[in-house]
């Protein structure tokens, strides 16, 4: 039994559901600029396409509409946005991955930059009981606008990862991770089996010359 990780954004499911999310909202007039915080949510997964966000800049934007709304407004808001956004990218190749590893008994886990709030219920979507993600911090019923912890990316997720292993008495003989992109080559070299999923050109290149399989869930 081995250590099955799952990254989330166009790896599990069709798209970014941070990116999706910031669409969402402004479709749905929760964003009163809408224009300039569109130019912004593009500028921050460009950013992340070529490997320079700044994880906390982008945070400090992502999450200042969680700071406006109480969570019963939230969770309705997040609701709508799984339905709306987030059901018509499911993957049925990435389940049909996941159901094999769980029949193989391994331990499965999404291990994802995306913030925890909208990731939690695309995990649960998948059967996924396992989430490591960019946590927003949460104090008094309201969230703070502020990262609580490591940011769960690039190294970030190493980071993460390592003491939910000793917490959980797991270990990496074995292990896979699934990714699309070249922010997560640092743990995909840790790993024992990497594998890219439709992967960005960088990772592309990396997986051809590693040799490692570079599948289409698409």
């Amino acid at each position: 039994m081995s250590l099955a990780m799952f990254d989330l954004d166009n790896t599990l499911i069709g798209g970014d559901s941070d990116y999706l999310w910031g669409e969402f909202l402004c479709e749905k007039g929760i964003i009163e600029d809408t224009a300039s915080f569109q130019k912004m949510n593009e500028y921050f997964y460009q950013q992340y396409e070529v490997g320079k966000l700044d994880i906390y800049a982008w945070a400090e934007f992502s999450f200042k509409v969680l700071t406006e709304y109480s969570i019963d407004e939230l969770n309705d808001l997040r609701q709508n946005f799984i339905h709306q956004k987030i059901e018509p990218i499911f993957l049925d190749k990435a389940q049909s991955c996941i159901n094999q590893h769980k029949e193989n008994g391994d331990t499965v886990l999404v291990i994802t930059a995306s913030n925890t709030f909208i990731t939690a219920p695309i995990a649960e979507m998948y059967g996924i009981n396992h989430l490591l993600a960019t946590e927003p911090e949460f104090k008094d019923g309201r969230f703070t606008g502020k990262v609580s912890g490591v940011p769960c990316f690039q190294s970030g997720k190493i980071d993460n990862l390592m003491p939910w292993i000793e917490k959980h008495n797991k270990n990496l003989k074995g292990s896979y991770f699934y990714s699309d992109s070249h922010n997560d080559l640092p743990l995909l070299e840790l790993v024992d089996n990497p594998v890219a999923i439709n992967g960005d050109p960088r990772l592309t290149s990396t997986a051809n010359k590693n040799g490692w399989p570079n599948l289409d869930w698409r």
